[in-house]
């Protein structure tokens, strides 16, 4: 399968949790219910085993249980990609895996602790892009941070069809999209996405990843609907009342990235439990009373928004 894989990257993605029970098992039934509820919510793919989905904290069983869980789930209704990264014999035999699992495409992690020099990015990218003959993304953040010369030789291979950025560098951005343009597809993977989408799609990243999707879908549809349209009075009433409330929160304790989203989900009854895996911490109980009240003004605007 090569890079003129009619596979769009356009719009919301998807990014599930992992659930677990009290035992720290997997909650299989649970984690079928929340890519269910992101299919029927319309994003426009979902992607399984990534940061939302601990995937530091899952054996190679697991990853196996929930990939073959998200692709029998989805059922071809949207694309189903797979997180793989991280210690690069381990990555190897995931993707490997998940390919043979069903999976449409993978999103590559950044290497495991080593800050590497642009040829050690380059070995690492290129290396698990080419044990797959699936679409591949490549995640900028955190240790794996390029230049445009690293990113060009990376687009040569025919499977890398798109970039998400973690790192919020506009300047770099910038010189990517200017100098690369329509050879990648542009996603935004910055936490809390939606508060800095209206900047990504002005550079024109197309779409972004929505932790709050997995409770509040419609907010999310409604948002970058509004965005697209130029309907800056709903953008900004969804900025003061839900999205800045809720990143000021999600700033308050590290790993609230993971725990916040099973806290929202566990307010709109959606059955995942409000369990993480060390070294995430859950939500404390008086930021999880403030999410509630978040949620519950949300989906006011949305009707608001949607009858007016």
């Amino acid at each position: 399968m090569g890079k003129d894989v009619n596979i769009s990257l356009a719009g919301i993605m998807g990014f599930p949790v992992t659930p677990y029970d009290r035992n720290e098992q997997l909650d299989e039934k649970a984690f079928q219910a929340n890519v269910r509820f992101l299919v029927e919510n319309g994003l426009d793919s979902v992607f399984v085993c990534a940061g939302s989905g601990e995937y530091q904290s899952l054996d190679i069983n697991e990853y196996e249980q929930l990939v073959s869980v998200g692709v029998a789930t989805a059922a071809g209704k949207v694309p189903v990609f797979a997180g793989a990264g991280g210690n690069i014999r381990e990555a190897i035999a995931r993707v490997q895996l998940a390919e043979q699992l069903g999976a449409d495409g993978f999103l590559l992690l950044p290497p495991y602790l080593i800050i590497p020099e642009q040829e050690g990015l380059f070995n690492y990218y290129r290396t698990l892009a080419q044990s797959t003959s699936l679409p591949v993304i490549i995640y900028q953040r955190d240790n794996a941070i390029f230049t445009l010369s690293t990113l060009e030789k990376l687009i040569s291979l025919p499977n890398v069809i798109g970039f998400k950025d973690g790192l919020g560098n506009f300047e770099l951005n910038i010189e990517f999209v200017q100098s690369i343009g329509a050879r990648l597809q542009w996603m935004n993977g910055m936490p809390l996405a939606e508060l800095t989408m209206p900047a990504y799609s002005a550079l024109g990243y197309l779409s972004y990843s929505s932790a709050i999707s997995n409770y509040i879908p419609q907010v999310s549809r409604t948002f970058y609907t509004s965005l697209l349209a130029g309907d800056q009075a709903t953008v900004k009433s969804i900025y003061q009342e839900v999205i800045l409330p809720i990143h000021r929160i999600r700033q308050l304790r590290k790993g609230y990235a993971v725990s916040l989203i099973k806290a929202g989900m566990n307010i709109v009854g959606l059955p995942v439990g409000l369990e993480v895996r060390t070294p995430l911490v859950p939500v404390d109980k008086e930021h999880y009373a403030r999410l509630e009240t978040i949620i519950k003004r949300s989906l006011e605007l949305v009707a608001i928004a949607n009858n007016g």
